[in-house]
């Protein structure tokens, strides 16, 4: 079955449990890409059209129930002779392993596992639907503590020809109610008994009634009462004790009527005040199930009794009737004697003839059953008269597959007619339990692997996946899952591992246009969400001036989603204004290399260099600004690699047209030297080839960068200033 795909969608991955009627295994759906349990038929139910219309029709039903308690049923389907329903697959333990690791439960805990029970069964009963088969092996304990309820519905598909071969009622005998060990209808109150059994079991960690069979366990179910769960287990509060006192009392009427009822009185028993409330108290004279002595009856006076009625009035009379005479005494005595010695007669000669009646049977060659199923088997012995012994003898043999018969207790001898025949079973292969390798590095996990018997070419490559719950590199999970079984000879183990958190790297997009920002984030896998504007003196009109909530470089889930915000230009109060440096070579008639540096409202008032120029003589240089309320500006002047002066530029002045025109810098006057007249006129020096800022009209430049501050043509807030440009004179503009 494993490996194989039912339906064309469920593909069957491993066995993770099984009973006398079905086997269950992990399948994953490859259409919903999820994980399911599939219940599969076991082969010889296949052909029992009874069970299979009765398993369907209830396998429907339970598919009607819709609650958190309550594990869901997917699909119901048949392919060849495989019957299937597709169920929720739930990652944990039963809670019959639970209560084997580490019983008995504390007491808050086992309350809220039975509050969810009961919860799922009265969903149920208000459905119309009776589990009948409540006990822990059927409880399934989730990772997350969520507590679900399974096979809902399944135990009344067992006919009565098959309920003692499955096994199922030597498997539930311990938590049968009276009324279902009677064989009589049950109800949903036989759900609530069951309940509180498993309630017991949890809280004292043994089972109320145990015997050498199923029947003598049945029989204490009818007739014994259980040692109270306070006795085993001092640490239970008398509220708790009650509850299970009252659901599991042998008359039905003196249950909870409901499981409704039953689920109030669970939610309220660990209330303070009513942990120590009085002992509940039941009038067991009406209960008629209960065990009674029954005085012995004198042989005489049954009798005299038994002649017309009145027993019990005739003996009374004749002990106060006078005494016989003698003679009639005596005669009375013999006929008694003879009477006895009559009866025992009879029963002598009843037992010689049933003893040559059993001496007398024919005898009966044992014929060869192994190698074919148990029921095909005990088919075969009745057909000769003899009869195999229930439940078989059940032992794993390597040799024969599972439910296949492999020996007998007599074969190729004659034996009376009637003989029971022990029939030994093939069961399922005892496989160990993967260990729980999560949150290992890879290494160690094959390393604990190994050391389980599991080679290494069976250990596939890591799966890397991303996981918000594990760190890089640690394990996150195994397929097969932890503390299913295995079989360390065939299985194969895949190992999820985590790669981290599922995050990208924030791109920056500062300074992009709103089309280059979108592209940047769709690289990264992210949303552009938003867009706003904003005034900005350091990015132009339609650049990103922020992006928000993440940074450049942080790490961000896939699929966020990001604002931008864009410049909408200058503020409106700022002011753009040319200032008028006034240079001067340091001697007349040399070269001198004039650097200028300034800072304004722009890149957050830092320095900018404005340029440099070589000159020759005094001359005017123009340096475009932009001012702010708040965002005064400065211009700064060297010679020759020396500081010579700064000059402050205040929005206050500009706006006011205030601002005053500073003075030439010093220059020397060269002292010519007494010589000849020349006979002609002395050449121009040469003059490095320079580009002389727009309105001075003179001088030589090597300047690097904008050197204007502003570019001409863009937009409104960006243009040079036409008006002050060449007149050595500083004008403002207020936008």
């Amino acid at each position: 079955m494993i490996g194989h795909e039912l339906g064309g969608r469920y593909q069957v991955i491993e066995r993770i449990g099984g009973g006398g009627m079905a086997l269950v295994y992990r399948a994953h759906d490859i259409l919903l890409n999820r994980n399911v349990a599939i219940k599969v038929l076991r082969n010889q139910f296949v052909h029992d059209e009874e069970f299979i219309r009765r398993f369907r029709r209830e396998a429907q039903s339970a598919a009607s129930l819709s609650h958190p308690n309550v594990v869901s049923i997917y699909d119901v389907g048949q392919e060849d002779e495989v019957h299937y329903i597709v169920m929720e697959y739930i990652e944990g333990k039963n809670l019959n392993e639970i209560i084997k690791e580490r019983a008995p439960l504390q007491v808050d805990e086992s309350v809220r596992i039975a509050s969810q029970i009961c919860d799922a069964l009265d969903h149920a009963h208000l459905n119309q639907i009776i589990h009948r088969d409540i006990k822990p092996h059927n409880i399934l304990i989730g990772r997350n503590g969520r507590v679900k309820v399974t096979d809902f519905g399944i135990a009344r598909a067992v006919t009565s020809t098959t309920i003692t071969q499955t096994g199922s009622v030597v498997g539930s005998v311990h938590y049968f109610s009276p009324e279902h060990a009677k064989g009589v209808t049950t109800g949903e109150k036989s759900d609530l008994y069951s309940l509180g059994i498993v309630l017991y079991q949890m809280l004292t960690g043994v089972l109320p009634f145990l015997g050498e069979s199923p029947i003598s366990v049945a029989l204490k179910h009818l007739q014994e009462e259980f040692e109270e769960p306070r006795l085993l287990n001092p640490l239970i509060p008398q509220s708790v004790e009650n509850v299970i006192l009252r659901s599991m009392r042998k008359n039905p009427e003196e249950r909870y009527q409901s499981a409704k009822q039953m689920l109030q009185d669970l939610e309220t028993c660990l209330l303070p005040e009513r942990r120590s409330e009085s002992k509940v108290l039941f009038d067991d004279e009406e209960d008629e199930d209960r065990t009674r002595v029954i005085p012995a009856i004198k042989p005489l006076q049954r009798g005299l009794g038994s002649r017309g009625g009145g027993g019990e009035e005739r003996v009374r009379s004749m002990e106060d009737a006078p005494p016989p005479p003698p003679g009639k005494r005596k005669s009375g005595r013999a006929a008694l004697w003879i009477s006895l010695t009559l009866i025992l007669l009879i029963a002598m000669g009843g037992v010689v003839w049933y003893v040559n009646s059993k001496l007398s049977v024919d005898e009966v060659a044992v014929p060869v059953v192994t190698g074919i199923s148990f029921e095909q088997a005990k088919a075969a012995l009745e057909e000769v008269g003899l009869f195999a012994e229930e439940p078989p003898v059940q032992a794993y043999n390597p040799n024969f597959e599972e439910n296949i018969v492999w020996k007998q207790s007599k074969t190729d001898t004659m034996v009376k007619e009637g003989t029971h025949i022990i029939l030994t079973v093939s069961t399922a292969k005892v496989l160990p339990k993967l260990k729980d390798v999560s949150n290992m590095s890879y290494d160690d996990a094959v390393k604990e692997l190994i050391a389980l018997g599991i080679a290494q070419d069976r250990i596939s490559s890591p799966d890397e996946r991303f996981s918000e719950e594990f760190d890089k590199g640690k394990v996150i999970s195994s397929e097969p899952a932890a503390n299913s079984e295995y079989d360390p000879e065939t299985v194969t183990v895949k190992l999820i591992v985590s790669k981290g958190k599922e995050s990208t790297n924030m791109p920056g997009l500062l300074g992009m246009t709103e089309k280059e920002a979108k592209a940047a984030l769709e690289k990264a896998g992210l949303v552009l969400d938003e867009i706003k504007e904003e005034p900005s003196f350091t990015y132009e009109k339609g650049e990103v001036t922020k992006q928000w909530a993440y940074e450049e470089g942080d790490q961000v889930p896939p699929g966020e989603k990001i604002t931008i915000y864009l410049s909408s230009g200058y503020p409106p109060e700022a002011l753009e204004y040319t200032f008028n440096v006034p240079v001067a070579p340091a001697v007349d008639g040399q070269k001198s290399k004039i650097r200028i540096v300034f800072a304004d409202a722009r890149n957050n008032g830092e320095n900018q260099e404005w340029g440099t120029r070589t000159i020759g003589k005094s001359q005017t240089l123009s340096v475009n600004m932009l001012l702010a309320p708040n965002k005064d500006g400065m211009v700064s002047v060297y010679r020759d690699g020396e500081f010579l002066e700064t000059y402050p530029i205040t929005y206050v002045d500009v706006k006011n047209n205030n601002v005053q025109t500073p003075e030439p810098p010093p220059v020397q006057t060269q002292t010519p030297e007494p010589t000849v007249a020349p006979t002609e006129a002395p050449a121009e020096p040469t003059i490095e080839p320079e580009i002389l800022p727009p309105g001075t009209g003179e001088g030589e430049e090597t300047g690097t960068g904008d050197q204007t501050g502003f570019i001409p043509g863009k937009d409104n807030n960006n243009k040079l200033l036409a008006a002050s440009r060449g007149n050595g004179k500083g004008k403002s503009k207020n936008k």
